[in-house]
């Protein structure tokens, strides 16, 4: 937002101060170029910074007023822990250890990941559960294919 503050200020600046090596005839034709030039830059700017911002703010917004107790949340100091109580509007109970429990306002959280929803998987690790779940009871049956003494 700065960063759009900033590149508008200096294009206004430019614009008011006076070009003493234009000609004459020239003057009056480029004011209307530098209305258009601005009014494309400010949509720009509302097309790519503005305006998904405040999109990710309305779901951010949205997600934290629909924190209940049980969901697993992540502060924005980086504290993982389940809700135990919802106290108001405002404030959660947060248990982070066995009885290790305390009081976070809700707008501090950072993510709320929802009833015991399991963490990625590692970058190494590329089966998934399904994958291990086969693999374990293919270990378990029994070779029929080898029979002992040709029976």
């Amino acid at each position: 937002m700065t960063l759009a503050r900033s590149i508008i200020a200096l294009v206004a600046i430019l614009a008011a101060t006076p070009a003493y090596a234009q000609a004459a005839g020239q003057q009056g034709a480029g004011g209307y170029s530098f209305f258009i030039m601005l009014a494309l830059m400010f949509g720009v700017f509302y097309f790519l910074l503005i305006r998904p911002q405040q999109k990710r703010q309305k779901e951010h917004k949205a997600m934290i007023e629909a924190v209940r107790r049980g969901d697993i949340v992540v502060t924005s100091g980086g504290m993982i822990g389940k809700v135990t109580k919802v106290i108001d509007e405002n404030e959660v109970q947060v248990e982070l250890a066995d009885n290790v429990r305390v009081r976070v306002i809700k707008s501090t959280l950072a993510d709320v990941r929802g009833k015991g929803e399991p963490a990625a998987p590692a970058k190494g690790d590329k089966k998934s559960k399904d994958d291990k779940a086969e693999a374990s009871a293919a270990n378990d049956e029994p070779a029929n294919d080898k029979v002992p003494g040709g029976k």
